[in-house]
Formats: C-alpha cells, sequence, structure tokens
C-alpha cells in the first residue's frame, strides 16, 4: 500500500463533502506531473485530503477504490474512485509541517502547488506518532 496526497479547495468540495457522500471520482487534476502521480495509484492505497484555502491543512483519509483511468470530460486528466475513511483528529497545518523541518525535500514542502502527490513514509510514521492519524 503506497500513500497519497490529493489537495481539495473546500469551497469546491470538501472533507465534509467527501464523509457525506462516502465515495467520489476525484478528478479535475490537469497537472502533468500531478497527473502522472494518479496513474501509479491502485487499489487500496490510501489518501490523505488535504485542504488548500482557508485552513492549508491535511484534515482526512481516503482510500483508492479503483484503478486510474482516463477522464472522460478532461482529455488531459485521470481520475480515480475513492472512499472516505475518517477525518483526522484535528487539521495537521502546512505551517506545522514545515516547523518540524524532518519533511523539507517532499514535494508539498518544496513545490506546494503540485495538487496530487506521493508521501514519505516517513511522513505517514510522523502522523502516527503525533497520534493524528
Amino acid at each position: 500500500m503506497a500513500y497519497f496526497l490529493a489537495k481539495t479547495d473546500p469551497e469546491t468540495y470538501s472533507i465534509d463533502d467527501l464523509a457525506r457522500e462516502q465515495a467520489t471520482v476525484w478528478d479535475g487534476v490537469r497537472n502533468a506531473q500531478a497527473v502522472a502521480v494518479i496513474k501509479t495509484m491502485a487499489p487500496g492505497d490510501q489518501v490523505l485530503i488535504y485542504h488548500s484555502q482557508g485552513e492549508v491543512s491535511i484534515v482526512g483519509l481516503a482510500e483508492v477504490t479503483s484503478a486510474p483511468r482516463a477522464d472522460a470530460n478532461e482529455p488531459k486528466s485521470w481520475v480515480v474512485d475513492v472512499r472516505f475513511l475518517k477525518k483526522l483528529a484535528g487539521p495537521v497545518s502546512l505551517k506545522t509541517i514545515k516547523e518540524t523541518h524532518q519533511f523539507d525535500d517532499w514535494t508539498l514542502v518544496r513545490h506546494s502547488r503540485l495538487s496530487t502527490m506521493s508521501v514519505p513514509d516517513s511522513f505517514i510514521a510522523w502522523l502516527r506518532a503525533q497520534g493524528a492519524l
């Protein structure tokens, strides 16, 4: 199982929307680097849901339930189906992540505008140690 992070504008689609719906097609990704990441996802992988506006924090966890596929509505995009797993006990802010300096080489810190990325195992271990995951 691999871990990924996917960003969403909570005004458009929030963790509360995913919790209410329980499942969705994760779409709207057009950046070539982010699309390449989606193409590597597999059923059973887990996705940290990140609100990219307002609180700029990791707020929940979802699971990939389908193989990646081309987006029928957007020729440059790929999608996966995800299902809601849980909200985190509390948001884990980008500021908190940066302040640790443990993840300075992670894409979230280095290239924070990328909407979808892999997550290093060390970050998952850190989240668990913090009691956030």
